[in-house]
């Protein structure tokens, strides 16, 4: 197919942009040979203004830039929001604003927002075959407008579209929306930390077939970008990473592609797929069908069954994908066909009945021995790990005690230990340490406290935005804690550290 590479918007648009900019510095913009390739202009105070392209910058003047040259650009604006992010009415150019510590904008990006047609003919097929599509890429690689012209031709192909425009770059910052979404819908977010209820209000209250969405960054998101999947909506939406398996690694994003969960085989089934008893897989259905790589804007990586890329990553296979390239012709080819043929497989026999897969899915039993239950609980739930207390010893898979009970030589311990179950033991009855204990039964790869810190207070973040109640976390450090306090503080909710150490701890709440 022969497509006309690209379209830019109308030179008004381009010099709404420039309007804003004191006389000097939009002198100096209108001399530049390349100003149609201009990708932002960086005013910081004290230095000289920037005008950036892909790969080079220019400096427009030797006068550094001055307070006044920033008021009067944000004087030409809309008012910042919360995420510090302005635009121009009824265009597609977003000012990002850089602050100081009593919140003073010493520093703005201005980026050059086009509505480019014609972008997404190298993946029409797939935006037509009614299925969701993930798009990756660096910054500034060119999703968000690929994402506009997707939501301009489904809109065009009479399908309800609604766009959930976070910051307005996606439909410009207007009541009235961009003619470049087309027919599509635009619904705007107040408050960056709502972007996800606003989601779940598109598809109750508007009835899309298809919701757009940018920047799909936190859990909160990733956890309504799979409700509208589960109701039969199509998502098209952008997130962070370049690649595949960036997102796969991704604890925040994983559950767009499924996400990672350790599972305890039985003994039979391990002798069958000649694997270790514990084993990485998929722990639920991907919510995006097909994922796209944009290397460049004529380069795009497809793979076009996430779910089948993933569970063959997660068995150490390197996925080939599709690569489609346009020529400087404006024809589309296929410069490597998806390799699917040699893609490890499940074995036919894994699941050949309902026993088997009950087996499979079969949580593995804990039982504790002077080990806190609700502190076992919360590890479980932090590793998202497939297991569950046991009730008595003689149901468990594995016991967890203290290194001083052992020591000890407990009754029972040797009772137990002559049923050849096996027992691990921890130092200090911590969900630490227990945490570090199931990551040796599980087999699963390290990581560090602070991220299952974090981890923790995202999820804690989002039940907090969800239904309003307070949620403590777990004892961490001080430094640990300062970290999980800025977690909050940036969803603009509370937190206070409440409790003596060692087992001081974070509780998360929201101001009525």
């Amino acid at each position: 197919m022969a497509v006309k590479a690209e379209s830019f918007a109308p030179n008004w648009e381009l010099t709404q942009l420039l309007d804003i900019f004191p006389l000097p510095i939009r002198q100096s913009l209108v001399r530049l040979p390349n100003l149609e390739s201009m990708i932002e202009v960086v005013l910081d105070l004290g230095r000289p203004p920037e005008a950036r392209f892909e790969n080079d910058f220019v400096y427009l003047s030797e006068t550094p830039v001055t307070q006044e040259d920033i008021a009067h650009v944000c004087s030409r604006l809309s008012p910042f929001g919360a995420d510090n992010r302005a635009g121009i009415e009824q265009t597609l150019h977003r000012i990002s604003a850089i602050r100081n510590r009593t919140g003073k904008i010493v520093g703005l990006t201005c980026r050059v927002g086009r509505a480019v047609y014609g972008t997404i003919d190298i993946l029409l097929d797939i935006l037509r075959s009614g299925k969701s599509i993930c798009l990756l890429g660096r910054p500034g690689v060119g999703k968000t407008t690929m994402l506009r012209e997707c939501a301009r031709v489904l809109a065009d192909d009479r399908k309800r579209v609604v766009i959930v425009d976070s910051s307005n770059e996606i439909a410009g910052d207007s009541d009235i929306p961009h003619p470049g979404i087309g027919t599509a819908r635009r619904m705007q977010v107040p408050d960056p930390a709502l972007q996800h209820a606003v989601m779940i209000e598109a598809v109750e209250n508007h009835m899309p077939q298809v919701v757009v969405i940018d920047e799909i960054g936190t859990e909160a998101e990733a956890a309504a970008a799979r409700t509208i999947a589960e109701r039969g909506v199509a998502l098209i939406g952008t997130a962070h990473g370049q690649t595949l398996e960036n997102l796969l690694m991704n604890p925040t994003l994983s559950d767009l592609v499924g996400g990672i969960s350790a599972v305890t085989l039985s003994d039979e089934e391990a002798r069958r797929r000649g694997t270790r008893k514990t084993v990485l897989e998929r722990k639920a259905p991907a919510t995006f069908d097909v994922v796209v790589e944009i290397h460049d804007r004529d380069r795009l990586a497809i793979h076009k069954n996430v779910a089948d890329v993933v569970d063959a990553l997660l068995r150490g296979y390197q996925p080939q994908p599709e690569v489609r390239q346009r020529t400087a012709s404006g024809d589309v080819k296929i410069v490597q066909e998806a390799d699917t043929e040699s893609m490890p497989q499940m074995p036919a026999h894994a699941y050949q009945d309902e026993e088997e897969r009950e087996e499979h899915d079969k949580p593995l039993l804990i039982f504790p021995y002077g080990v806190s239950r609700n502190k076992i609980e919360r590890a479980v739930h932090n590793l998202r790990v497939n297991a569950s207390i046991a009730r008595n010893w003689d149901d468990a898979d594995v016991v967890l005690t203290l290194k001083t009970l052992e020591r000890k030589e407990q009754p029972k311990l040797k009772q137990i230990a002559s049923e050849n179950i096996p027992i691990y033991s921890i130092k200090t009855n911590t969900t630490t340490q227990i945490q570090t204990c199931l990551k040796d039964v599980f087999n699963l790869p390290s990581i560090d406290t602070e991220e299952i810190a974090l981890r923790e207070a995202e999820e804690a973040v989002y039940q907090v935005l969800l239904d309003n109640k307070a949620i403590e976390l777990s004892p961490q450090t001080s430094y640990v804690r300062r970290m999980q306090h800025q977690l909050a503080e940036k969803y603009r909710l509370q937190s206070r550290s409440t409790g003596l150490e060692p087992n001081r701890r974070v509780r998360i709440f929201k101001m009525e």
